[in-house]
C-alpha cells in the first residue's frame, strides 16, 4: 500500500531504507514490546482486583475470581472491584488513544483530548444535569455528559470549518479554544449560583472509577470499541498526514475525511471516558509521549502501545490511590495528575525530543 510505504521515518521497520533484516528486528523487537505492555496490563488489572480498602488474601481472591460463593469477599470483588477495573481499562484505552490521535490530527505534541472542547462539554452536561434537571446518580451523568461532550465537538468542527477556507488543525484548535472557554465560563456561572449543585459536581469532576458499577461499563462500552476502531483504521492515513496535507493528498489520502473521522473518533472515545469517569488529566498528555519514545512516530505502533500503557497508568494509579489513602482513597484523577506532571516535565527535558 503506497501510504504505508511511505510512513514517516523511525527507529527502522517503518525506514523503507533499512536493510530488510534490521526493519524484521525492529518490527520483532516492537511486538515483543507490545506482549510485554500486554502482560504488565494484565498484572495490574488482577492487583486492582486483589488490593482495597477490605483486606482479602491473594488466595481467597484468586479462588472467588472464578467460582462467586456468595461470601463478602465474592460480592466485593464481584460488585466493586471488576466493574472499576474493567471502567479503568475502557477509560484508560479511550483516552491514551484519544491523546495520541489529537496529537496526530493537529501535528501538535501538546494536543490533548480535551484541546477540542470535548471534555469541557461533557462537564457542561452534567452541569446542566444537576443544576436544571435535578440528575444525581452515577448512571444519569453518562448519558447528559455524552451529549454535552457531542455537541461541543459538533459545534467546534462547524466554528473550525465556517468561511471559505477548509477546516484545518490550527482553525479547529482555535474554535476548541473559544468554545472550552464559553463552557467554563457558563459551568462557573452555574455552579457559583447553585451551591446545591456544585457540592454534587465536584464529586463528579475530580475524576474517579470508585462507585462505578457494571452498568457503566455496560453503557460506554460500545462508544469504546467503534472510537478504537475508528482511531486504528486511521493510522496509515494519519502518517500520510504527517508529512504535510499537500504530500498526504498526493499519497492518495483523502485529507477531510481522515480529519472527521478523527474527530469523531476522539469526541466518541474522549465523551465516553469522561463521562463514565469525570475529568482525568494528563493521562492522554503524557502516554502518546511515552509510547513515542519507545517505537517514534508511526502512528501503527504510536495507537497501538498507547492504547495498552495508558490503561496500566489508569488502573495502577487507581490501585495506588486505595493503598496511600488507606482507610479511605485518593480519587485517580488526582494520583494521574501527582504521576503524570513530572513525567511529562522529564520527557520535555529529553536532550532529543520524539518527533510527531
Amino acid at each position: 500500500m503506497l501510504v504505508e510505504a511511505q510512513a514517516p521515518s523511525g527507529s527502522g521497520a517503518d525506514d523503507p531504507a533499512a536493510p530488510p533484516t534490521r526493519r524484521a528486528a525492529v518490527a520483532a523487537l516492537r511486538s515483543l514490546g507490545l506482549l510485554v505492555a500486554l502482560g504488565v496490563l494484565v498484572l495490574i488489572a488482577l492487583l486492582s482486583v486483589w488490593v482495597g480498602t477490605r483486606d482479602i488474601p491473594f488466595t481467597s481472591t484468586w479462588s472467588v475470581l472464578w467460582r462467586p460463593d456468595g461470601s463478602d469477599a465474592a460480592v466485593i470483588i464481584h460488585d466493586y472491584r471488576i466493574p472499576r477495573t474493567l471502567l479503568g481499562l475502557l477509560v484508560g484505552m479511550a483516552l491514551g488513544l484519544s491523546g495520541a490521535l489529537m496529537q496526530a490530527l493537529t501535528r501538535n505534541p501538546l494536543a490533548d483530548p480535551g484541546l477540542l472542547g470535548v471534555s469541557l462539554g461533557a462537564s457542561t452536561g452534567v452541569v446542566v444535569a444537576i443544576a436544571f434537571l435535578g440528575v444525581g446518580s452515577a448512571l444519569g451523568y453518562v448519558w447528559f455528559a455524552f451529549i454535552g461532550a457531542a455537541v461541543a465537538s459538533v459545534v467546534v468542527h462547524l466554528l473550525g470549518s465556517a468561511g471559505r477556507a477548509p477546516a484545518t488543525p490550527d482553525r479547529l484548535v482555535v474554535a476548541g479554544a473559544a468554545v472550552t472557554a464559553v463552557l467554563y465560563a457558563f459551568n462557573s456561572a452555574v455552579l457559583l449560583l447553585d451551591p446545591r449543585a456544585f457540592d454534587k459536581f465536584r464529586f463528579w469532576t475530580v475524576g474517579a472509577l470508585a462507585g462505578r458499577d457494571l452498568g457503566i461499563v455496560q453503557v460506554v462500552l460500545p462508544f469504546v470499541v467503534v472510537g478504537l476502531v475508528t482511531a486504528l483504521a486511521l493510522a496509515p492515513s494519519l502518517n500520510a498526514l504527517a508529512m504535510g496535507d499537500q504530500l498526504g493528498r498526493a499519497l492518495g489520502v483523502n485529507v477531510g475525511r481522515t480529519r472527521a473521522l478523527g474527530a469523531l473518533s476522539v469526541m466518541l472515545l474522549c465523551g465516553a471516558a469522561t463521562a463514565a469517569a469525570g475529568p482525568i488529566g494528563f493521562v492522554g498528555l503524557v502516554v502518546p509521549h511515552v509510547a513515542r519514545f519507545f517505537v517514534g512516530p508511526d502512528q501503527r505502533w504510536l495507537l497501538a502501545y498507547s492504547m495498552l500503557l495508558a490503561p496500566i497508568l489508569v488502573i495502577g494509579a487507581d490501585t495506588l490511590g486505595r493503598v496511600i489513602g488507606a482507610p479511605g482513597e485518593v480519587q485517580v484523577g488526582i494520583v494521574t495528575a501527582f504521576l503524570g506532571a513530572p513525567l511529562f516535565l522529564a520527557l520535555c527535558r529529553r536532550r532529543k525530543p520524539a518527533t510527531l
